[in-house]
């Protein structure tokens, strides 16, 4: 089984839904670093649910860090955050019949009848928490030196949000929102069409933009280290996630090369782009515009009315309604862990190119 993701700054998650807890390492992290506990509680909280457009499942998300940070500072050695799990319902759980969209069937393919079922287990959404936990040190340590992250829903359900215009006042305007769209008139109609989702026993996806600006130029490596690489890699550890791209993305297969390159120009002794339909990436290398990447979250599996599956203990078809507590929309929380991912990794990127302690 393979945790653990990174080169200079390596992050490894553990534990499972229903475990005792969940957690995060972070090894390669530099001595220096200071950690704010009132930061990471408030990006917990913004992956956390909250009304009828979430799971009922509440945790507090009560964090401790066990290891690495002496007085509010990094001390160089690995960073160990832990999350107990306290509101579980581990009876609303039949381990045999497969529910369709989840990894109930190839966890039990994979690991011989031995996994975690409970929960979704070791591959459930929950173990994000620790993600979100890490990514906020990762967070702080980017802004203070003047790489700045910002997503928003850029699509729910068929609604689409505006893009980004002026980035650091969208940024701002997003920093706390729980729901993260730039136009409020278009997430309050993202909720409704929640709302209907879960009236009717189903469930909605949609698509997270993800901006990064202050990234340096000249920062990444060709072929299978690049920029994007890395970032496709660390995003699709991101339950749900199903697809993702770069600046116009798929929307570049169908432009000429004259729509498609970026035009190159020098104001100021500073060279930029004028306009970005590669996202801030040439060659896997960044070039100094924003990076521009979107992801797309499926809907969520577990829904209320009954689906065809199979009993793979049995080995016989059967049918499948669910039980417990779960999101007819997981977009607007993964939005925060979509953040944190990207933190990590950027953090890892820039170690790997300039040393660790560029992040001091």
């Amino acid at each position: 089984m393979k945790n653990t993701f990174g080169n200079s700054i390596a992050v490894t998650v553990f534990g499972e839904s229903h475990g005792d807890c969940i957690g995060a390492v972070i090894d390669g992290l530099p001595a220096g670093i200071a950690v704010d506990n009132g930061f990471i509680a408030s990006r917990l909280s913004l992956r956390r649910p909250a009304g009828s457009i979430s799971t009922s499942r509440a945790e507090k998300d009560e964090f401790k860090l066990v290891s690495g940070v002496v007085n509010g500072v990094t001390c160089g050695t690995p960073v160990t955050v832990i999350i107990p799990n306290e509101n579980v319902r581990s009876g609303d759980y039949d381990y045999g019949r497969a529910r369709p969209g989840h990894a109930d069937y190839t966890a039990y393919l994979r690991y011989a009848g031995h996994e975690d079922y409970r929960g979704g287990g070791h591959f459930s959404g929950r173990v994000t928490a620790a993600l979100v936990a890490a990514g906020a040190i990762a967070t702080a340590a980017l802004e203070k030196k003047g790489v700045h992250i910002a997503t928003h829903i850029a699509r729910c359900a068929g609604v689409a949000d505006r893009g980004f215009e002026d980035f650091e006042k969208d940024r701002q305007k997003l920093e706390n929102e729980y729901f993260a769209v730039l136009d409020d008139s278009a997430g309050a109609l993202m909720k409704e069409k929640i709302e209907q989702a879960r009236a009717a026993g189903d469930s909605v996806g949609g698509v997270l933009e993800t901006v990064v600006c202050g990234m340096p130029a000249g920062v990444g490596e060709p072929w299978f280290d690049s920029v994007e690489g890395m970032l496709s890699h660390a995003m699709f550890s991101i339950p749900a996630v199903k697809g993702i791209e770069f600046g116009d993305g798929f929307k570049l297969a169908d432009m000429r090369g004259s729509e498609a390159n970026d035009p190159l120009r020098v104001k100021d002794g500073a060279v930029y782009t004028e306009k970005n339909s590669n996202g801030g990436i040439n060659g896997g290398i960044t070039n100094g515009m924003p990076i521009v990447m979107k992801i797309a979250v499926k809907p969520t599996p577990t829904i209320f009315t009954p689906q065809r599956t199979v009993d793979f203990i049995k080995n016989e078809n059967a049918e499948i309604s669910a039980k417990g507590r779960h999101d007819p929309c997981i977009v607007h929380r993964a939005r925060v862990v979509a953040d944190s991912v990207c933190a990590l990794t950027l953090c890892d990127i820039l170690a790997t190119r300039f040393g660790a302690d560029f992040l001091r």
